[in-house]
């Protein structure tokens, strides 16, 4: 009878420790090929879904629902809707699900119905919205394509018309959305069939899929309860944007639909909307994008307490003490003479093909006629220069600010284009990199060879993203 017991409660012994482990996160990829892994070796590990599942650790199970081919629409040519793998993800209750349908519908076969795209897009999106498991959704935007064949998967369909839809059905129904297409827009080597990311394509997606999935968020944390001004609402490609006035001055905040931990922020400084793709990746991740007009003020005493009254509200509202500054061109000014008076609110500063030398940019405005250059003259009236005397012994900017920048102990990421025409590295980027290095101050510099000033940004964000992430989290 011992022995009897004995065995009884070793065999009893795994049941009763497995029925005591925490229930892991169950995920569900919805997708088509490239969710499924097509072209890779190794699909059930070198798939994006398999990568985020090792990625995740044991706490999640990720099940990958790819079928090649399939379309969200219902009347594409092999709609998902007819597949066992979208009736096993809906039995599996998921507590995650992540939807990647729609290089397919770009087809010249499916386009005829692209009407109705948006409208099966919802329905797909409620059918796992109204499980018992009320599970995080996470559309993504569809991976380029660089096939060249108009009847196939036609990337300026996907650009010009699903991304489109998808971001305002994650507005309207308040859903995360990914940018996968952005990604790899800029890789067509990683894609040799044009279509299908290959091992290195997928890692990257499951990279930032991962970094979006297991991020802690505030999910109490709503900004725009705390912002008392009266507000108007519209989609920021796909998130929502709450326009006000401020103290006179038109502001804008953007809420991430999962706020991160801690309210991290990015304070665009100028050119609202402007090669977004930082921003929008920044959102994905948990963080607030917010805007104070003060242009054309060029960082004068007037910009600055604006800036500070707006930086007292805003973190009143809950954002973090520590702002990402972001300043495009010239936008670079008002962020360096903010950032050299308020050092100890900066998490880290990111210019792209930056104004940074006003002594050199003032000597070249002189040369031309007078009110030739709309910037110079209200420059000129910003900071009360009546002659150009006093245009030339003006002493101000971020070249002339470099020991307080410096003694901010805030890295420092410049984008620059090594062809810029309107604001010429070697006065600007070159020397300011060399005078804070002088200092030992913390600074990067991206350099895009042969870029003249425009395009800003890079068609694939991460190395930014990276670098705010990495400043936010050393913190």
């Amino acid at each position: 009878m011992k022995n009897h017991l004995i065995i009884i409660i070793l065999l009893a012994g795994p049941l009763l420790a497995s029925s005591q482990l925490p229930r892991r996160i169950q995920v569900a990829c919805i997708g088509a090929s490239i969710t499924y892994g097509s072209r890779l070796k190794d699909p059930g590990n070198e798939s994006y879904p398999a990568q985020l599942g090792a990625k995740l650790g044991e706490g999640y199970e990720v099940h990958n629902y790819g079928v090649s081919g399939c379309t969200l629409l219902r009347k594409g040519d092999k709609p998902y809707w007819n597949t066992p793998q979208y009736q096993a993800a809906l039995a599996l209750h998921p507590d995650i699900v992540t939807i990647d349908l729609g290089g397919n519908d770009s087809k010249l076969i499916n386009r005829i119905h692209l009407d109705e795209y948006k409208k099966d897009c919802i329905d797909m999106l409620r059918s796992f919205a109204v499980l018992p498991s009320h599970p995080r959704i996470i559309l993504l935007l569809p991976v380029v394509s660089f096939v060249t064949d108009t009847t196939g998967i036609w990337d300026p369909v996907i650009v010009n018309k699903i991304i489109p839809l998808l971001k305002e059905v994650a507005y309207e129904e308040k859903r995360e959305v990914f940018n996968v297409h952005s990604l790899l827009v800029d890789k067509p080597a990683l894609m040799p069939d044009k279509i299908h990311p290959e091992l290195e394509g997928t890692t990257i997606i499951a990279k930032s899929l991962y970094e979006i999935i297991a991020a802690d968020r505030d999910t109490m944390y709503n900004i725009f309860n705390k912002i008392s001004y009266t507000k108007t609402y519209n989609s920021f490609h796909g998130y929502a944007c709450a326009d006000f006035v401020f103290n006179g001055r038109n502001c804008k905040v953007v809420q991430p639909k999962l706020t991160a931990k801690d309210h991290p922020w990015v304070w665009r400084a100028r050119f609202w909307g402007h090669e977004p793709q930082t921003d929008i990746a920044l959102l994905e991740r948990g963080f607030h994008i917010v805007y104070c007009d003060v242009a054309e003020l060029l960082g004068n005493k007037e910009c600055i307490d604006i800036w500070n009254n707006f930086y007292a509200m805003v973190r009143e509202a809950g954002l973090s003490k520590k702002a990402v500054l972001e300043g495009m061109s010239r936008g670079a000014v008002y962020v360096f003479n903010w950032a050299a008076g308020n050092r100890n609110k900066v998490a880290c500063v990111y210019v792209d093909n930056p104004l940074l030398n006003i002594k050199v940019w003032t000597e070249e405005m002189l040369k031309l006629p007078a009110g030739k250059n709309e910037m110079f003259e209200a420059f000129k009236k910003d900071f009360n220069l009546t002659t150009p005397d006093q245009v030339q012994r003006y002493n101000g900017g971020p070249m002339q600010s470099i020991k307080k920048i410096v003694k901010g102990h805030y890295p420092i990421l410049v984008l620059c284009a090594d062809e810029d025409e309107a604001v010429p590295p070697a006065e600007n980027t070159n020397l300011f990199e060399k005078k804070i290095k002088a200092l030992n101050g913390d600074i990067t510099v991206i350099h895009k060879p042969g870029f003249k000033h425009h395009p800003h940004s890079l068609p694939d964000p991460t190395p930014i993203v990276d670098f705010i992430i990495k400043a936010i989290n050393e913190k």
